[in-house]
């Protein structure tokens, strides 16, 4: 078998491949501490790993549009048209991830980008809407869901109010007074905050009304997304003896909670945020899943 052949016939096939040879030796560089150099609060290999990631997700997203297969017909110009057209369609899709690519290498990543702890401060203030509405609405998800489930959604999302509170109020203390006391302090009630979304996940996943499971999820994700991009951002001004012990406070990892995390719906408030491309986003999260799990959050 020709390999240059197969690549070109098949080069869907093969750049998949070569996405997860890339998340595969990334794992392992980033495991035996290798990293290639520094990318923003993060490694070139985490970032590399992050990028080839998303661009799977995007690979398998990637609609192909067939419908030879679907028609017969005894024309065989007819047929020769159909196999341009998918052709065009595959070489389009390819286009499509390498444009992509580029945008993410490009544009600055703000979830893990944070310049300094000012920066990152404002940043929080800036997602306090988002949040507030966020909290606002899972302050009413009970009364919605069926009554077995409403007093298991109300004991898993009781704190949520006030560790919003806390944490803004934090963000707020440091602008105003910028100093290792008051971050430590964010770090605290970041580290807080996400693990009581966490853990409120975890008990949501166990209503049995599907109806009302599912409801008691999506609401809590739109928390946890915002959690989870101001975790990254206090995370990237953090040094790394103080983000080993945020991570050792986080008893419930990321890993116990990512089949319930909405990724397509994370992306579209990111971007909804930041005011960029949903792809772009989509990568940004990615990227700060990666980092946070890689200092063991």
């Amino acid at each position: 078998m020709n390999p240059i052949s197969n690549i070109w016939k098949h080069p869907k096939t093969s750049v998949a491949g070569l996405l997860i040879a890339i998340v595969t030796v990334a794992g392992v560089l980033s495991q035996q501490g290798v990293t290639l150099g520094m990318a923003g609060s993060g490694t070139v290999v985490t970032l590399a790993g992050a990028i080839a990631t998303a661009l799977l997700g995007l690979l398998a997203q990637d609609p192909v549009a067939s419908n030879s297969s679907e028609r017969e017909t005894s024309s065989a110009s007819l047929s020769n048209l159909s196999n341009l057209s998918n052709s065009s369609s595959s070489s389009s899709a390819t286009a499509k991830l390498g444009v992509w690519a580029l945008i993410a290498l490009l544009l600055p990543l703000p979830l893990a980008g944070g310049c300094s702890g000012t920066t990152v401060a404002q940043q929080i203030v800036n997602w306090t809407p988002a949040l507030d509405s966020a909290v606002a609405v899972v302050d009413s998800t009970a009364a919605v869901l069926d009554p077995a489930a409403a007093p298991i959604f109300t004991a898993a999302t009781v704190g949520f109010d006030a560790a919003s509170n806390v944490l803004v109020a934090q963000a707020k203390a440091y602008l105003s007074n910028p100093n290792a006391t008051v971050l430590a302090q964010l770090q605290t009630a970041i580290v807080t905050f996400q693990q009581q979304v966490n853990a409120s996940l975890l008990s949501a996943a166990k209503i049995v009304n599907p109806a009302s499971q599912q409801k008691a999820l999506a609401d809590i994700n739109a928390i946890a997304t915002v959690v989870n991009a101001l975790l990254a951002l206090v995370e990237s001004v953090s040094s790394k003896a103080a983000v080993a012990r945020m991570a050792a406070a986080a008893t419930i990892k990321l890993e116990a909670v990512q089949p319930y995390l909405n990724k397509g719906q994370a992306a579209e408030m990111v971007a909804a945020h930041y005011g960029e491309p949903v792809e772009v986003a989509r990568i940004q999260v990615a990227q700060a899943e990666w980092i946070a799990e890689g200092a063991g959050f």
